[in-house]
């Protein structure tokens, strides 16, 4: 399956993405794809896209990713709406609280429910 998806170049603390088409199993720091079809600096918000080439894609069935996709609805090269991004920690587990331990009765409850059981 293909996949059209952000491939990281640059220095550390410079990035600079390539956007590219590649085999959804590779992994993006392999360097292995098909076809890169722009270029994406975050530092300095440049965006280029070959917009006949991703048209193509997309219609021999590639996938974008969510990003990938956003962007491109923002450039008007692909029609919809925006997908929600998973961005940050997973919804994190709710750990159940344990139960306090029990008190021991005060000597006056003790009384009163020995009294009610005699009755």
């Amino acid at each position: 399956m293909l996949a059209i998806r952000l491939f990281r170049t640059g220095k550390k603390k410079q990035p600079s993405y390539k956007v590219v088409v590649t085999n959804k199993i590779n992994p993006p720091q392999g360097g292995k794809f098909v076809e890169q079809v722009g270029f994406y600096n975050p530092l300095t918000n440049e965006k280029t896209f070959n917009a006949e080439r991703i048209k193509y894609w997309l219609s021999v069935g590639a996938q974008p990713s969510d990003t990938i996709h956003n962007m491109l609805v923002t450039e008007k090269i692909v029609e919809g709406e925006k997908k929600k991004m998973r961005l940050g920690k997973k919804e994190e587990v709710k750990i159940e609280e344990t139960p306090k331990k029990e008190e021991k009765p005060k000597a006056e409850e003790v009384v009163a429910t020995e009294e009610k059981s005699a009755e």
